[in-house]
């Protein structure tokens, strides 16, 4: 599709876009009230991005993620641009028409916003709109409450009857804790969602262990929340409900589901589909052409498993969870080929399709889970990716051998 066709179809909502080349390598990362019409300006004679040496021609592709708003997106577009490190986002020099946010080294720290820096403060930014970051402040403080006063009051405010403030005042809430949610909100503001989910993710695992169930929901809700922040709220969810239901030591990031396709025993494939924050990472996506000669799915299974686990200790990327397509003996001999492998920590699940069961190595009975879980739609929506990339392989290479034996009759 030409890239300027691609820009019509772009929604007119909030959001971040970004400026892919051919290689799939992101060129530029750029927040929008809206995607179409922020996006349709970069291809305009007097274009900002322009004017800093670049090359539309070099653009092949535009990604995007929706965004609840403007503020959302630019908490998002932050998180990203120092996560990838694009190659045109200039970072903005340190000029006073900027604004920045200003923490206070105070034992209950202080948030503000401040034109003009000062020593003794820790500084974030600087941000080019005063208002978008006045809301995105106000987004995060939802989440991770801190405090706004010049000096602490003898009595609760407003903002402590409203939950944005936990009441460090009135001695609500302890150093260590008020401490823990500025750490956050720094994550946040340094854009290490990554790092953020992680801590969160451990202290919600540590409330269970110790049966602090009403400090896990809590958690859970932050964690919530943030998917909702970092624009992919739905994936998140599914993420956390499966970690929840699999009974997982860490959140499944990156999940690898395995299928075979078996139209013709000559055309026989094998596909492995990555998923990765809950997305499709088609990057990673690989096929197999079987070739070993094998009387059954199991032994063709065993010959992808087997490659695919070479590519894993290769490349070092291993994944968080394994989905293979069969009941309980796919899943023990997936299991049994990484623990061969020395890749004991892979925790594998089977999903079978009749009656939609989910099976752990050498546990008797499945789990059923609800037709309307988040975790199953998930194992599903993998299922089925990794059946669909199996079986558009197979047909290929069928179509293939039939070209060729027709060509030489």
């Amino acid at each position: 599709m030409d890239i300027r066709e691609k820009i019509k179809d772009l929604p007119q909502l909030p959001g971040v876009y970004l400026f892919k080349d051919k290689k799939g390598k992101i060129l530029y990362i750029g927040k929008a009230g809206s995607l179409k019409k922020r996006v349709s300006t970069h291809f305009q004679k007097n274009s900002s991005l322009l004017n800093r040496g670049f090359s539309l021609e070099e653009i092949a592709d535009i990604d995007f993620v929706i965004c609840d708003s403007e503020a959302k997106a630019l908490i998002l577009e932050n998180a990203l641009i120092k996560e990838r490190k694009p190659k045109y986002n200039i970072l903005l020099r340190d000029d006073k028409s900027f604004p920045w946010v200003e923490i206070s080294k105070e034992p209950f720290p202080k948030v503000s916003m401040t034109r003009k820096k000062r020593e003794g403060f820790i500084y974030f930014g600087p941000y080019p709109q005063a208002k978008l970051l006045k809301k995105a402040l106000e987004i995060i403080r939802k989440i991770f409450p801190f405090r706004t006063c010049s000096k602490l009051p003898k009595k609760e405010c407003l903002y402590y009857h409203l939950e944005l403030c936990p009441g460090p005042c009135i001695g609500r809430i302890s150093k260590r804790d008020y401490l823990k949610n500025i750490k956050m909100l720094s994550l946040i503001l340094e854009g290490r969602r990554k790092r953020l989910i992680e801590l969160l993710s451990k202290d919600m695992e540590k409330a269970v262990s110790s049966l602090e169930f009403e400090k896990a929901s809590l958690i859970r809700d932050k964690l919530f929340a943030l998917s909702s922040l970092y624009g992919t709220t739905k994936e998140f969810q599914q993420l956390i409900s499966l970690k929840e239901v699999l009974g997982l030591k860490k959140l499944p990031r990156r999940i690898e589901a395995l299928d075979i396709s078996n139209i013709q025993k000559e055309a026989a494939t094998g596909s492995v589909v990555v998923f990765e924050n809950g997305l499709p990472l088609k990057s990673e996506y690989r096929r197999y052409k079987i070739k070993r000669k094998a009387d059954s799915d199991l032994e063709r299974m065993a010959e992808v498993l087997e490659r695919r686990i070479r590519s894993i200790l290769q490349r070092k990327k291993i994944p968080d969870l394994v989905i293979v397509d069969g009941g309980i003996t796919q899943a023990n001999l997936c299991s049994d080929k990484f623990k061969k492998a020395k890749l004991f920590n892979i925790p594998v699940i089977g999903i079978s399709k009749k009656h939609e069961e989910v099976w752990f190595p050498y546990q008797r009975k499945p789990l059923r889970l609800e037709r309307t879980s988040l975790a199953l739609t998930l194992i599903q929506r993998l299922r089925d990716e990794a059946h669909r990339f199996a079986h558009h392989y197979c047909s290929y290479l069928r179509k293939k051998a039939l070209s060729e034996s027709r060509a030489n009759k």
